[in-house]
């Protein structure tokens, strides 16, 4: 899940951390699987690239803290703000971790550097990247550059989209059957874009696991997991399968045909009788994959 925007400018900090913590919460089960599978008893130490609202920085200290022996947690991110909100999480999650914050760009040739200027151990025993490098001009460049953060024996865990989200019936009643399908479908178009008009892009014409192998990594593998809520949701599981579909509306009107935006703005307006919000048919099902690679010792 998750959106692909990348600029900081313009936000409404307040009302994007609720937004962003909402998320996390929801998720939370499911992360906490995944970083159990990632964390390995000997892992003392951890880097995480994107810090959010801190969801999974917190999930991310209480591993470090059970596995003990002076565990210290490394959240990087552009974003003044969002560093504030990781660290104080990830510190109130648990006690014992020594959590610290670093301003850096991963797509900045200096970030180890900038790490290291922090105070900060310069690698770890596992660097966790979500949604993060698909957001970099050059991602192979980037998973070099995060692999070097990685100690040897460690390993680099790149999360990327799997399968789309979805969260409506094939047929809601209103515009033609299958929007979900055309909105996913816009919202790639637009991801390609993205890619293609940053700045100074250089194609990525292989699979994650390559890639991590072509960054220095070896036993180059993927796991996926599921974000899976039947219907009928709960108030949280609601909640989210609306930030899903505001964040498909953001391009629709460039994309879409205006039936289509028009059925989705009424899926969107709690005044209208069919505001996705009071249906009791909304699900919640995504997959999400991780890329490990490990660094050799």
């Amino acid at each position: 899940m998750g959106a692909h925007s990348h600029s900081h400018d313009n936000i409404d900090w307040n009302a994007h951390l609720e937004r962003l913590r909402a998320a996390d919460d929801f998720i939370a089960p499911d992360v906490t699987e995944v970083v159990a599978k990632l964390l390995r008893p000997g892992a003392h130490s951890a880097i995480e690239i994107g810090a959010g609202a801190g969801g999974t920085a917190a999930i991310l200290a209480k591993g470090l803290a059970r596995n003990g022996d002076e565990p210290q947690l490394t959240i990087v991110d552009t974003a003044e703000q969002l560093l504030t909100a990781a660290g104080e999480r990830a510190s109130e999650a648990t006690e014992g971790v020594t959590v610290r914050t670093v301003r850096a760009d991963a797509a900045a040739d200096t970030l180890a550097e900038e790490i290291t200027a922090a105070g900060a151990p310069p690698q770890a025993d596992l660097v966790y990247a979500a949604f993060v490098v698909h957001h970099l001009p050059d991602q192979l460049a980037g998973l070099r550059r995060l692999a070097g953060l990685v100690k040897p024996g460690g390993r680099l865990a790149v999360v990327e989209f799997g399968l789309q989200t979805r969260v409506l019936p094939a047929d809601i009643g209103i515009g033609g059957p299958g929007l979900e399908a055309r909105l996913i479908s816009a919202s790639e178009q637009w991801f390609q874009q993205m890619r293609t008009e940053m700045d100074d892009s250089v194609r990525l014409p292989m699979g994650w696991p390559k890639a991590m192998t072509e960054a220095g990594l070896v036993e180059a593998t993927s796991f996926s997991y599921l974000i899976d809520r039947p219907a009928p949701l709960d108030e949280s599981g609601r909640a989210a399968a609306l930030r899903q579909l505001s964040m498909l509306r953001r391009d629709a009107d460039e994309r879409l045909a205006a039936e289509d935006v028009e059925a989705l703005d009424q899926l969107l307006d709690p005044d209208s009788e069919h505001y996705a919000g009071s249906r009791d048919d909304l699900y919640y099902l995504s997959a999400n994959t991780v890329h490990l690679g490990t660094k050799p010792t």
